[in-house]
């Protein structure tokens, strides 16, 4: 990956540059943290013209790693006005990846009221002007783009949410079976949208491809990486089997499901809408009970789950969606869910920040708990419409607590908390606190070793060790998240003594470096910190990194804790 396409969308130019020497090192989120960080301005409107949207592959992307298929993009957040990096599979990391392109930088707002579209292939990126699909949604979009451009190209694309600028807004990703995976979080579709640009296309025909510097080494690694994948319980069994969703009866069951707006831990229809429910639905329908996000995913832990006539519906559909539609909207019908699940990737809204938004909606009165016909209603009538309460819902759920005065809203830094209490998991409240980018349950999963025993166990309702365990894991996944890799390998990493050194192993032997185990720390360490710095100078301090207050004053049932943690301790965190 030797250039860096740069796009100027104020006088419609592109051009190729080498990669700085302080970049040739970085992939993946430690690109796009760097470059946000290098040069946007961090006190910038993100939906102005100063705000830049990068795209970066990760170091392994592109490569017969298994599980190596993930794209890294990067903004300070409409949402939460931090420095944001989501990432997402589909086909988009491999093909630039293999067309040698580091990433992409996107500046600038054009000059007239046009919308355009980006085009990547072997010969750079250009700029076309678009009118076709502006008001067309995602499935529109990629079906009309394939009959267009072919079915191997890769498509980044957002929906009339990301025209309209909701700060909610996904970018969506086309993955080699026509379906979305999503860049969620943090609204870069809004972005995206700010720059009127509606998809980027890529055509990888005549692609040079990844040149591993030492093969025999490679592959080596690459077999006993992948064999610890399959090997580990979690992420060659449970995730395979039943997809994220397993997680619904083992949070019930631990008391950690946050439920009715985080007012219990427990959902009693939980059975109804659990993994395994979700499974034998699926199977019973004619869907697919496993299926991979993109290319060389052997975790397979995404699905293509049915109508009750054998009619396609949706695919990877997650737990933290399942959970907020669900036990925290009290809807236990896996149906209704997962057409909601569809109509949020088609619109382009993040189905996290979706799913808290509606229970906060249902908080304000806007419909009542339990009214999955009303969500569908919603997200159709107003959402997908922009109508005025469109467009609040459609900026979130801190957006939709304040225009509706409600006092009971669970998020940090204005990005809703996802699926997990933190008054009963304590570890993952650390990182809904510390990390860098808002309420993000997968800046440091303490889930692994509260809940699910894997490299260790720390007692999820006590406060002891959470702090540390938070901030190894957000270190590791700042790491891991520069590679390219599935969050998922984070698993055997912590579990199966071959796996880290394997996958370190393939990074040395896809460059020709020898990092070390400490290198790869350092490199988390330092995303962390530049991620915290860019915070900084945007106006953010330790007083942001802080839970709503109703977690320290409302217990949650069944073992009525609350959250505890002072300050002090909380700041203890960045003392690395």
């Amino acid at each position: 990956m030797n250039k860096i396409l740069r796009v100027n969308m104020e006088d419609l130019s592109t051009k190729c540059e080498e990669v700085p020497a302080a970049w040739a090192g970085l992939g993946g989120r430690g690109l796009t943290s760097t470059i946000v960080a290098e040069e946007v301005i961090p006190t910038c409107h993100p939906l102005g013209k100063n705000n830049k949207l990068v795209f970066a592959p990760g170091l392994l992307s592109g490569t017969p790693a298994a599980n190596s298929g993930r794209l890294s993009a990067g903004a300070k957040s409409p949402l939460t006005y931090t420095i944001k990096e989501s990432n997402a599979g589909g086909t988009a990391a491999q093909l630039l990846s293999r067309l040698d392109i580091k990433a992409i930088i996107i500046e600038g707002i054009p000059k007239e009221d046009k919308w355009y579209s980006l085009h990547v292939d072997k010969d750079g990126i250009s700029i076309h002007e678009e009118t076709e699909l502006i008001g067309k949604n995602n499935f529109a979009v990629i079906k009309a783009l394939e009959e267009r451009l072919g079915k191997k190209t890769g498509i980044l694309t957002i929906g009339t949410a990301g025209e309209l600028k909701m700060t909610a807004a996904n970018i969506s990703v086309k993955d080699p079976d026509s379906k979305i995976r999503s860049h969620g979080r943090g609204g870069l579709g809004a972005v995206m949208g700010s720059k009127k640009i509606k998809f980027i296309s890529i055509n990888g025909e005549g692609a040079p491809g990844v040149k591993i510097a030492e093969p025999d080494k490679f592959k080596v690694a690459a077999r006993t990486f992948a064999k610890a994948l399959l090997d580990h319980p979690v992420s060659g069994q449970a995730l395979a089997t039943y997809g994220t969703n397993v997680l619904v009866n083992i949070l019930n069951e631990a008391g950690g499901l946050p439920t009715h707006n985080f007012r219990y831990g427990q959902f009693e229809g939980h059975d109804k809408i659990s993994g395994e429910t979700m499974h034998d639905t699926i199977v019973a329908r004619g869907g697919k009970p496993k299926h991979g996000c993109h290319a060389g995913c052997i975790i397979q832990c995404s699905q293509v789950y049915n109508d009750k006539d054998g009619n396609y519906v949706t695919s990877g559909f997650e737990y933290e969606t399942v959970w907020g539609m669900g036990a925290n909207c009290l809807i236990d019908d896996l149906d209704d869910i997962a057409v909601a699940d569809s109509l949020m990737d088609d619109i382009g809204i993040d189905s996290i920040e979706g799913v808290v938004m509606f229970a906060v909606a249902m908080e304000a009165g806007i419909i009542p708990f339990g009214d999955s016909k009303g969500i569908l209603r919603l997200l159709r009538e107003e959402i997908g419409k922009g109508t005025p309460l469109g467009r609040i819902l459609g900026g979130g759920a801190g957006l939709v607590g304040k225009t509706y005065g409600v006092s009971r809203v669970p998020v940090v830094k204005n990005q809703g908390i996802p699926a997990y209490d933190p008054r009963t998991v304590k570890g993952i409240g650390i990182t809904y606190a510390t990390t860098t980018m808002g309420a993000d349950h997968t800046a440091g999963y303490t889930i692994a070793t509260n809940i699910l025993n894997v490299g260790g166990y720390v007692d999820p309702l006590k406060k002891e060790g959470q702090v540390e365990l938070s901030r190894n894991l957000q270190i590791a996944t700042a790491a891991v998240d520069s590679t390219g890799m599935c969050i998922f390998v984070a698993f055997p990493a912590l579990d199966i003594p071959e796996c880290l050194p394997a996958l370190i192993d393939m990074i040395n032997a896809r460059f020709g470096i020898a990092l070390t185990g400490d290198d790869v720390v350092n490199l988390g360490k330092y995303i962390l910190k530049t991620e915290r710095k860019f915070n900084i100078e945007a106006g953010f301090n330790n007083a942001h990194d802080r839970l709503p207050d109703f977690f320290s004053f409302d217990p949650v049932p069944p073992h009525n804790l609350v959250w505890d943690f002072t300050g002090e301790e909380i700041d203890e965190f960045w003392n690395f």
